[in-house]
């Protein structure tokens, strides 16, 4: 059993074969319980498992390691992240109307415009920065405050208590995406969130490698619900992949820690460069939210934005980058450079994109395990090619 006491960095360690498994087997890894379906001893009375869409012991063993990292009373286990936000979404019913973050990712901008509004479920856009707008966009049938924090691709920051305190005075539920930041610098169930999401195929995965989405409840009811709608639409994690999973989380402690480090240099370097315009990173002073951020959470993490001046410089400079890979995602070991506009925001239309700061010369920088010295150093030849391209324009 764990300590009261213990940190998340030795929990993320055991927790997976706490119970069952360690005392069964003694077993250090969770088996990969390859079946869809499992013999039951007794006609009348059926074993905790009995289809894999409905329970599986690896999931299961998944499902109890994120609801103990996040603190939570129930962990959910999907095939993807937008299937984990998708899925709580269908908690409500037609005629509610939601509140949420207008800088969210792109995937979840889709849903809540196109799928929900089908089932007539609206939606207000806020900047949940202004908590008087908040207040002010809250309806007599809103149910839900959405919060991304930090929100994707700008890193903005969200007052989580404050919102939560909003939300709660009229009787409404709030979800979290922590996709950024991880249970292990940011735990927004204490904080009085009631579900809290991610895209485990990022940080909490970590390689790359699977297709994953987690949600973990703050009371047991909600998580029964939540089960039912999951169970409803099929919407679950292979063994396989959970197995994959587990494995990742163990090793977030030693990979988070060390790209959050190397974020903060990089930022620092790309905030005193002449060519960038603006350096979007909680951990510098100059971030708006920099203190609320502080405050609820206990790193800046590995994910930054930074602004070029245009499409033009933009793609040169991801054309002279050598090191990271130029892909959609973030979170790996290998560092991740992403182009907003033209991908995890391109579902987002260009006017909407523009109004929320998402400019043609926006970049997304996921951090990976690369020297540091080696993507800054990396970083700064790129920008040398910029610079002369700029200049030649400018002389021409």
């Amino acid at each position: 059993m764990s300590s009261s006491k213990e940190r998340l960095e030795t929990t993320i360690i055991h927790a997976s074969t706490r119970g069952d498994f360690e005392q069964k087997t003694g077993a250090v890894n969770v088996p990969i319980y390859l079946s869809s379906t499992f013999h039951q001893e007794s006609f009348g009375k059926f074993g905790p498992y009995d289809y894999s869409r409905s329970g599986n012991p690896t999931r299961d063993a998944l499902e109890k390691t994120i609801a103990a990292l996040e603190g939570g009373a129930r962990g959910l286990a999907f095939a993807s992240g937008i299937a984990a936000i998708s899925s709580a979404f269908m908690l409500l019913s037609s005629d509610d109307h939601i509140v949420i973050t207008e800088d969210v990712y792109g995937g979840t901008f889709r849903f809540v415009t196109e799928v929900l509004t089908k089932f007539r479920i609206d939606h207000t856009f806020v900047d949940l920065g202004d908590l008087e707008a908040v207040k002010q966009a809250i309806q007599p049938n809103t149910k839900l405050v959405y919060i991304e924090t930090p929100s994707n691709p700008r890193l903005g920051i969200t007052d989580i208590e404050a919102v939560v305190n909003i939300a709660k005075a009229h009787d409404c539920l709030t979800f979290l995406d922590n996709t950024f930041m991880s249970p292990l610098y940011q735990r927004p169930l204490d904080l009085g969130v009631d579900i809290v999401l991610h895209s485990a195929t990022k940080f909490l995965s970590g390689h790359s490698d699977i297709i994953a989405g987690l949600a973990v409840t703050k009371d047991e009811e909600l998580g029964n619900r939540l089960a039912f709608i999951q169970n409803s639409f099929g919407a679950i994690l292979g063994a396989q992949d959970s197995y994959a999973l587990i494995q990742g989380i163990k090793t977030l402690g030693a990979r988070f820690t060390q790209s959050t480090a190397s974020a903060a240099k990089i930022a620092t370097y790309l905030d005193e460069h002449a060519l960038v315009e603006e350096v979007f990173y909680p951990g510098l002073a100059s971030h708006p939210g920099h203190a609320i951020h502080a405050k609820q959470s206990t790193s800046a993490g590995a994910v930054l934005s930074f602004r070029l001046p245009n499409r033009e410089t933009a793609q040169a400079f991801v054309e002279n980058v050598k090191i990271p890979v130029f892909a959609v995602s973030l979170g790996g070991v290998e560092s991740i450079l992403s182009y907003p506009a033209q991908m995890s925001h391109a579902a987002m239309p260009k006017a909407e994109r523009e109004k929320r700061g998402i400019t043609d010369g926006l970049l997304r920088f996921s951090v990976g395990l690369e020297h540091v010295d080696d993507l800054i150093a990396d970083f700064d030849q790129a920008l040398q090619v910029v610079e002369k391209l700029v200049t030649a324009k400018t002389s021409s």
